[in-house]
């Protein structure tokens, strides 16, 4: 879309504030202080799992740890503990390449519906993950310190199948999960300074939905799943 005359409106703007020029590019500040930096700095992997586990303690939501080999096993016991039902997936290739695509295609056939999202169906892809039970998705970010899951929407990757599902359960890379928001931000920035592409929605997710406005008594599931599990990936 075209911006017309821009120029002219910003010079009118910039000569109200009494500036000669309209400056064309925006240098970043060098803050003499970063004190978001330098928490959990120097955390190790391992350290920051702690950290996350304590944290999903606090925001109601299960944490399970597994490996690349016995993730499709832990996926098919936690939908059973979920009540199986109905399950709403990305449309992501990395599913196929973990053995989860083919552990869901054998639930399918034991009774277990199973839809991926499909672009090319907008209205029906919202109406199935609405009616659905379960909705799978894989964190990009993971952040430590608020136990928080950023997911990457595109059109394979619908925002309905993280919070219109009952229960929602998220893959976790062990390699995805950092100190907290200050590096979110920054890997972000680089992978789009990296690519030139935007995620159509950036979500920032922790644990099942809740709220705590009528005074100050915790409901949870208020407007998104009732129930999260992060199932923790060692060997990703």
């Amino acid at each position: 879309m075209a911006i017309e005359n821009r120029d002219i409106f910003l010079k009118k703007i910039a000569a109200r504030l009494g500036k000669e020029e309209v400056r064309k590019k925006i240098e970043k500040p060098e803050w003499k202080y970063a004190p978001q930096k330098r928490v959990l700095k120097g955390a190790s992997q391992s350290e920051l799992i702690s950290v996350l586990k304590n944290q999903c303690k606090l925001i109601h939501t299960d944490l399970i740890e597994t490996n690349l080999s016995n993730l499709p096993q832990t996926l098919e016991d936690r939908v059973s503990d979920y009540g199986g039902e109905s399950i709403v997936t990305w449309r992501d290739s990395r599913l196929k390449a973990w053995g989860v695509t083919a552990k869901l295609d054998e639930l399918h056939k034991q009774g277990v519906a199973y839809y991926e999202w499909n672009h090319e169906v907008e209205v029906e892809n919202i109406a199935i993950a609405e009616k659905a039970n379960i909705g799978l998705t894989i964190s990009e970010i993971t952040l430590a310190e608020s136990g928080t899951v950023v997911l990457f929407s595109d059109k394979h990757k619908g925002r309905t199948v993280s919070f219109l599902p009952e229960k929602s359960i998220i893959l976790v890379p062990r390699s995805s999960i950092v100190p907290r928001m200050t590096q979110a931000a920054a890997y972000i920035r680089e992978k789009i300074k990296e690519t030139g592409v935007i995620p159509s929605c950036i979500n920032f997710i922790t644990g099942p939905s809740n709220s705590a406005d009528i005074e100050m008594n915790l409901v949870v599931g208020v407007h998104g799943p009732i129930n999260a599990t992060y199932i923790i990936i060692s060997d990703l």
